[in-house]
This record gives C-alpha cells, sequence and structure tokens, in this order.
C-alpha cells in the first residue's frame, strides 16, 4: 500500500517495474508490465510511427526460424465472433537475415527487445539461442514450444513434458539471455509443462498461445483458411487464458507472463490477480496500436486510486496458493475441476 513518504506526495508514481528474470545475472527488468505479443507488434518497428514504442515495457519480435519462411498461402487471416484467426506460417527472414537487419536498430532503443524462435529440432533451438547469445540490442529469448518435432513425428513439443524440457535445457545451455518459455493451451497438462521447462533452467513463462481452430466458408463449402486451421487469438480465448494462468502461478515459482484477449484495464487487471508478473497483448494491437499506451497510463490510474504502491501488491491476490509452498500437481487439478 501507499507509504507516508508518498501520501505526502501530490502525484506520486506507483512503481510498475518487474523483473522476468531475476535469478539470472543478466535480468530482464522491465519499467512497466505491458508488452506486445510476438506475431502482433512486426518487428517494433512497423508500429514506431504510430506508438511510442520506448513507453513499452518490451516487445517480443515476430517467430524467427532457423531458415528463411514465406509463410503459408492466402488466405490466412480470417475474423471470428471475439477474435481471430490466424495461420501466417511463421514467415520470415531466418535467424542470420534477421540478425543482420533488427538488432542494429534496436541497440540505440531502450525498450528491452525479446527474440521469438521457433524450430522443429531441438538442436536448432539452441543453434539460434547461441548465435543470439551476445547480439546486441537483443535483451532475452522467447521460446515458442508450440512447434511440430520432426523427430517425433510431428508431435508438438510443447504437449509433452520430456520434450518441453529437452527444448528449454538446450537453450538455458547454449544462452546466457533470460530464456521465457511460451506453453501451448493445447497441452493437456500445461501444469506438468511449467514444472518440467521451470526444472530444465526456464527463467520464466508465457501463456498462452494460441488455440487451434478452423472456420468455414459455407457457400464455398471449404475452410476459409487455405492452410484449414489458424491459431484463435482475442477475447474469445481470456476465460481459459486466465484459468491457465491461474494454475500455472500456483506451480512455479518463476515469473508468469499472461496473455489471450487483453484489450484493456479490466482485462489485464484479471490476468495480474491469477498471478501473472506481466502481460502480452496480441490481438487487440491491430484493431487499436494506442491501446498498449493506454492501458499503461490507465493501469497507473487505477493503481493511484486505489492507493496501491506497486504493481506487485495486486500480483496473485486473487490466487490463494500463488507463491505459498509448494502446492502438488494433484490438488491443483483436483480444485480446478471441484474435486
Amino acid at each position: 500500500m501507499v507509504t507516508e513518504e508518498q501520501q505526502s506526495g501530490e502525484q506520486w508514481v506507483p512503481d510498475f517495474t518487474v523483473d522476468l528474470a531475476p535469478d539470472n545475472p543478466r535480468e530482464l527488468v522491465l519499467r512497466n508490465p505491458v508488452i506486445p505479443a510476438s506475431g502482433c507488434f512486426g518487428y517494433g518497428i512497423e508500429y514506431s510511427g504510430i506508438v511510442d514504442v520506448q513507453r513499452l515495457g518490451a516487445f517480443v519480435s515476430k517467430g524467427i526460424t532457423p531458415a528463411p519462411r514465406s509463410g503459408n498461402p492466402m488466405p490466412r487471416i480470417t475474423e471470428t465472433p471475439s477474435g481471430m484467426l490466424n495461420a501466417i506460417g511463421l514467415q520470415n527472414p531466418g535467424i542470420r537475415g534477421f540478425i543482420r537487419k533488427y538488432p542494429p536498430i534496436w541497440e540505440s532503443w531502450r525498450v528491452p527487445a525479446i527474440v521469438n524462435i521457433s524450430a522443429e529440432a531441438v538442436e536448432d533451438y539452441a543453434t539460434m539461442a547461441r548465435m543470439l547469445d551476445d547480439v546486441p540490442g537483443v535483451a532475452a529469448l522467447e521460446v515458442n514450444i508450440s512447434c511440430p518435432n520432426i523427430s517425433a513425428g510431428g508431435y508438438c513439443f510443447g504437449w509433452d513434458p520430456v520434450m518441453s524440457s529437452e527444448v528449454t535445457r538446450a537453450v538455458r545451455e547454449a544462452t546466457t539471455l533470460p530464456v521465457i518459455v511460451k506453453l501451448s493451451p493445447g497441452a493437456v497438462d500445461v501444469i506438468e509443462i511449467a514444472q518440467a521447462v521451470e526444472d530444465a533452467g526456464a527463467d520464466a513463462v508465457s501463456l498462452i498461445n494460441t488455440l487451434v481452430g478452423m472456420s468455414i466458408d459455407t457457400r464455398a463449402r471449404k475452410p476459409v483458411l487455405a492452410n484449414n486451421t489458424g491459431g484463435l487469438s482475442g477475447p474469445a480465448v481470456k476465460p481459459v487464458a486466465v484459468r491457465m494462468v491461474y494454475q500455472v502461478a500456483q506451480a512455479v515459482r518463476i515469473p508468469v507472463i499472461g496473455m489471450g484477449g487483453i484489450s484493456g484495464l479490466a482485462d489485464a487487471l484479471e490476468f495480474f490477480m491469477a498471478g501473472a508478473s506481466a502481460i502480452q497483448v496480441g490481438t487487440a494491437v491491430f484493431s487499436e496500436p494506442g491501446m498498449l499506451i493506454r492501458l499503461i497510463d490507465d493501469l497507473g490510474e487505477w493503481l493511484r486510486a486505489n492507493r496501491i504502491a506497486s504493481l506487485s501488491d495486486i500480483v496473485g491476490v486473487a490466487n490463494p496458493r500463488f507463491h505459498s509452498t509448494t502446492v502438488r500437481h494433484s490438488e491443483i487439478v483436483a480444485e480446478m475441476v471441484g474435486q
């Protein structure tokens, strides 16, 4: 709550800062908890003319892969009720082209740039992490494990605790950068995955990635997307995302970054109170890029109006087991299903 010293000041400023890698010597200290999500903010430069990028807590790049990718055929985006489906297909210049073009721009920016990496083999994750380790302008890595493991017949890394652990450990051994692992909502047991990547050395976890969905054109009698399926995001997924953040925040002691359907202050507060230390905003950026800055301002006003000195004072307040003694996996599951 507000201290006497803060009470005496007319315009005291709540403490927004958050360290997303407190146990990593390189740390990842953000001035505020608002982060544009991967795939929704380009490489930062695309929005720099309409958004004050330097005011953000951080931003996450588009997903980078070992080799250049042209992405999926069109159409690859469609609106849905309360959301959207996308099947971009990780269009990007590849790790080498990326390093040549974007980090030199970010090096002069004050806002931390987090690079999202995706691959289809454990060794490729490690190779990219090693290449990015000492690149100026790169503050941290976000490891997307919602990818098919080609050596396991296309089974998603993030659905299996052993494979998730292998990727995380390989990246951890290849870099000194803070490592954030982005969890898949398609996992049967997201708690088990979160604990596995924490044990393997992740500095933080982010969730949720998009849910797999489909839309059919009833006139053409075929799927709307050329890829047939796509990732569902937007307000429609928020209740699922809040539930998963709530569960994971009970099960791990590393910071949790929440995302999924955030469109304003009320949504953000739900994630913080569920146990998220920071948030990522994705789909809403497409319709209202300025919402990011407004959200930062609105959060500050809300904290002041409620006489709360620090954002950390509300993190996990709706989650009675947040950062308590280690909670058994079975207890968390039983509580969520009402047993």
